[in-house]
Order: structure tokens, then C-alpha cells, then sequence
């Protein structure tokens, strides 16, 4: 039984609501930011309704970037960092679904340390192991390239032990009953435990697009030339420069164009990814 509290019901919905204005306010501010005039923003108190240069400020940094000699089109940059995102999370989710599936199903010696071995990669992220990185990417010649941004990144221990952890918990009767059937290992991945695990896949599709769309440090370590730059390097290089102010209308409207394609991704597959962390917890 549930008891029935108007006070606390109030209080709950006005501290939901405390928290989402807290959130949404600097989203919204950065918009009102990205509708007005250079002019406008240098003035004091700066303003908190839209103003009359969206369409303007919007249509200059998708076509002429950042309005400076020789910057790049927002509109390049995100579409390399399109290419990032879906390459990474695709990479990540391909690779770690197969390692999971070979660990899980396969019987080979050393099995359960190649796992451990894949699972202690966690504590070294990319900050840690990025000089190293960066020498084998530069080896092989992979500066300045889609596959130097993506191949590096694709590797997921998190993502392996989800799968794994899904897959023991399929039951042995259906493995069983597909080799009965001279399913081939590879026929039992593709037509059993792939549509199985779509939910997962959802779900770590999300996590991983955001993952690879945010990047930062190793886009700016490795890419020199202009039209491999990613949005939010470039969105950094442009409010950290040094001989004038920034065009903070630009530059908002520069961001509010970076924010909004994973804002879509987890709109748009929010359902698939509560459904892929719920039946992954079970």
C-alpha cells in the first residue's frame, strides 16, 4: 500500500523541478547565446529571450565555420565526428560481442586469462596509454585519417563483460538443442544470440556513440589538417583563442550544434536502452 501524502507528493515534484531547471538553464542560456548579435553578448545584463540573428548565426557556422581565415564549416566537423561516433560505437560493439562469444562458447586453454587480461585494460584509459598509442598509430601511418580517430578507441572491456555476462545467462538447453539441430557455432551466433542481445546492443550503441562523439583529447593529438577535425575540438580551439574576444553568438550556436545529435541518438533509442540495461541486470 502506497500512502497517500500531498505534502511529500508537492515537495518531490518541486525538487524534480529544482533539478531539471538547474540543468536546463545553461542548454537554454547557450541557445538565447546562439540567437544573438556579437555586440548583444558583450553587453551587460546579457539577455534571457531568443534574439533575431538564429537563422543568420546558424546558417554562417554550418558554411563558413567560425567566420575567421581559414576555419572549417561546423558542418564538416560534424560530420567527421559522425564518422567517429558510429565508427567507434559499431567497432566496440562488434569486437567485444565476438571476444564475449569466443570466451563464453569456445573451450581453449588460457580462455579465463584472456578474459581477466581483456577486463584489467579498464584501469588504463586512452590518457594513460596515449603516447604509446600515438606511436603505433604514427608507425603505421594512420595520422590525419578516419582510422587512426577510430581504430585505437574500438577496443571495450566494459562492453565484452556485458556481453559475456548476457550470454551465460542463456540457457544450455538452447545451445543444445541448436547443435542437435547442426547449427554451426557461427549459425547459432547469427540466427540465436545476435537477435537476443539486440537490447544490449541497443543500450551499449548509446553509451558508446556518446563515447566516441565527446572525444577530445585523442582527435587533437593526432589530427593536424583541418578537415579531420572533429566538433569538439573544434568547438575548444575556438573559445580558447588568444589574440581577439571569441564571437560568443558563433560559438554557442556552434555548440548547440555538437549537443544535438547525441541528445537525438539517446531521444530516439531511449526506449531500446532501458530495456538493454534492465535485461542486462537480470
Amino acid at each position: 500500500m502506497v500512502e497517500n501524502r500531498p505534502f511529500l507528493t508537492v515537495l518531490s515534484h518541486l525538487i524534480v523541478l529544482l533539478g531539471l531547471a538547474i540543468i536546463a538553464f545553461p542548454v537554454w542560456m547557450t541557445f538565447v547565446a546562439s540567437t544573438h548579435s556579437q555586440q548583444t553578448m558583450l553587453q551587460s545584463p546579457i539577455p534571457l529571450l531568443p534574439g533575431p540573428h538564429l537563422i543568420e548565426n546558424y546558417t554562417k557556422v554550418l558554411t563558413e565555420g567560425y567566420g575567421r581565415v581559414g576555419s572549417t564549416p561546423v558542418m564538416m566537423t560534424l560530420t567527421n565526428s559522425l564518422i567517429m561516433a558510429l565508427g567507434v560505437a559499431i567497432g566496440k560493439i562488434a569486437i567485444s560481442i565476438t571476444s564475449a562469444f569466443a570466451i563464453v562458447y569456445f573451450r581453449f586453454p588460457g580462455r579465463m586469462y584472456f578474459f581477466w587480461a581483456i577486463f584489467v585494460t579498464l584501469m588504463l584509459p586512452v590518457e594513460v596509454r596515449i603516447v604509446p598509442t600515438y606511436g603505433v598509430v604514427a608507425s603505421l601511418g594512420m595520422l590525419d585519417s578516419y582510422a587512426g580517430l577510430i581504430i585505437p578507441l574500438i577496443a571495450s572491456a566494459t562492453a565484452t563483460f556485458l556481453f559475456r555476462q548476457f550470454f551465460l545467462s542463456v540457457p544450455d538447453e538452447l545451445t543444445e538443442a541448436a547443435r542437435v539441430d547442426g547449427a554451426s557455432p557461427m549459425r547459432f551466433f547469427w540466427d540465436i544470440l545476435l537477435p537476443m542481445s539486440r537490447t544490449s546492443i541497443a543500450a551499449l550503441f548509446v553509451i558508446q556513440f556518446i563515447y566516441g562523439w565527446n572525444q577530445y583529447l585523442w582527435p587533437l593529438l593526432i589530427t593536424t589538417k583541418e578537415s579531420y577535425y572533429t566538433v569538439v575540438m573544434t568547438v575548444s580551439r575556438q573559445a580558447n583563442v588568444v589574440d581577439s574576444v571569441p564571437s560568443w553568438n558563433l560559438l554557442m550556436a556552434m555548440a548547440m550544434l555538437a549537443m544535438l545529435p547525441p541528445v537525438l541518438v539517446v531521444v530516439f533509442m531511449q526506449r531500446q536502452f532501458v530495456r538493454g540495461l534492465v535485461e542486462t541486470e537480470k
